[in-house]
């Protein structure tokens, strides 16, 4: 049984977010969420359309910084400028 099921509508939105996101690497997703990153590439699949999770899945295949072992050694933070103060997987209000 897949795990992202468990998760609820905000953390799986969360997610989704977190994965868009560059300098977000799959480790934090996983640290958060328990998601490896099989595991996030199913649900995003699941969750998106069609157009938008190929459109994705390209952006990411290549990106250094999703993968930590890849990513530039001065990268010292998996959060996004766009982020505010996210704490205990709570989402920020915008």
């Amino acid at each position: 049984m897949r795990k992202f099921k468990t998760l609820s509508e905000e953390e799986i939105d969360r997610v989704i977010e977190m994965a868009w996101e560059d300098r977000t690497p799959f480790d934090a997703i996983e640290g958060q969420f328990g998601l490896p990153e099989k595991e996030v590439i199913k649900l995003m699949r699941r969750e998106m359309k069609q157009s938008s999770f190929k459109m994705w899945r390209a952006r990411v295949q290549g990106r250094a910084t999703k993968h930590k072992q890849k990513a530039p050694k001065d990268m010292d933070t998996f959060k996004s400028r766009m982020q505010r103060g996210i704490a205990l997987n709570k989402m920020p209000k915008r």
